[in-house]
């Protein structure tokens, strides 16, 4: 499913014209980017969350030349699968 398709469906499912249904999917999506941004966390029950790890900087090596690298400090979000998606995608619990 990409954003777009996201759009649509809200707007079919709560009759919304594609303006509305799109300012309510990016204030979503913008509030999430923000909580993330402040080292926050975003727990949606029964689906997963979200998280930012912190990785150090470290020296890695170039693949293509051999080289090493030094690799700068990043923050990146991850994603925990909940326990009631990861049991519905793999087919163990009845919908």
């Amino acid at each position: 499913m990409k954003k777009s398709d996201l759009i649509t469906a809200l707007g079919i499912k709560e009759n919304l014209t594609e303006k509305q249904s799109t300012d309510v999917v990016n204030l979503i999506f913008d509030g999430f980017t923000e909580a993330l941004e402040k080292n926050g966390r975003i727990e949606i029950r029964g689906f997963g969350s979200y998280h930012v790890k912190e990785y150090g900087a470290y020296t890695g090596r170039n693949p293509k030349t051999g080289e090493q690298a030094a690799v700068k400090p990043k923050r990146l979000p991850v994603f925990k699968v909940g326990k009631e998606l990861r049991e519905t995608v793999n087919g163990s619990k009845a919908s």
